[in-house]
């Protein structure tokens, strides 16, 4: 014989059946966030300090540029803080000193910069973890180098967001710092054309393209590219041919995309 009271029937209030009594699981601890510390940015600033050189002389070159092709020492700064992309900016002021119009202009930019969009999925799982502020001026701040750098960083197991805001900054500030000399000085200079500044551009596209083509997949994108470049230049106005090499490298790109 049992104790008083340990033997009753438990009562069901709501009048259904109720199953054997189980332990509810224990929740799973909430994800720590992601470290975003001073320290992070400080080394982040520190290593990138090689992209720094690249980074003013680019800027300088774009400032001179942006003077020869009629935009004041204000515009080429706005554009710079603004846009803060050397090819787009290079081929919009190219652009516009053809004769494109706002369109063809914009377009350009937008698919220049299309690449931008790829950097950041790469980071979300880095910065996600991240205050939107935070997140979002690291990004802000994202180049090509700096986003290579981060994401080595990142391989080799560096855990703090920071890095990328500071690889950022070491070369925001030499950029807008070379734009603003470039935008200064470049009139002292009557013809950027006899320097090949103008070609700036096109080396840097090359440079990009050498390591894109060592996977043969990209040939195909790259040939397509080419020959809408080619095509639309013989028919459009400035600007439009590297809108339809970027649609055309785009579309076959998809097209040759593996299906699940």
């Amino acid at each position: 014989m049992g104790k008083p009271g340990l033997n009753r029937p438990v009562r069901n209030v709501g009048g259904g059946k109720m199953g054997p009594m189980t332990e509810t699981a224990p929740s799973p601890p909430p994800a720590e966030p992601t470290p975003f510390t001073f320290a992070g940015v400080r080394r982040g600033f520190l290593i990138s300090q090689p992209l720094a050189v690249g980074a003013l002389l680019y800027g300088a070159t774009f400032g001179i540029l942006a003077l020869s092709n009629g935009l004041s020492v204000v515009e080429a700064v706005v554009m710079s803080l603004t846009v803060y992309s050397g090819s787009a900016q290079t081929a919009a002021v190219g652009a516009i000193s053809t004769g494109a119009g706002i369109y063809a202009t914009v377009a350009t930019v937008v698919l220049l910069n299309a690449r931008y969009v790829l950097y950041g999925a790469a980071l979300r799982p880095w910065l996600g973890g991240t205050r939107p502020f935070r997140a979002y001026a690291a990004l802000y701040l994202l180049g090509d180098g700096n986003w290579v750098v981060s994401m080595k960083a990142r391989a080799a197991g560096e855990a703090d967001a920071g890095f990328v805001l500071g690889s950022g900054l070491a070369m925001f500030f030499p950029w807008m710092t070379g734009t603003l000399v470039g935008a200064l000085t470049g009139g002292w200079i009557p013809n950027p054309k006899a320097l090949a500044l103008d070609f700036f551009l096109v080396t840097f596209c090359m440079a990009m393209m050498t390591s894109m083509l060592r996977a043969r997949p990209n040939y195909a994108s790259a040939a397509a590219a080419l020959v809408a470049a080619l095509v639309t230049d013989r028919f459009f106005s400035s600007g439009w041919p590297i809108v339809a090499a970027g649609v055309a490298g785009i579309l076959v790109a998809y097209c040759r995309k593996p299906r699940a």
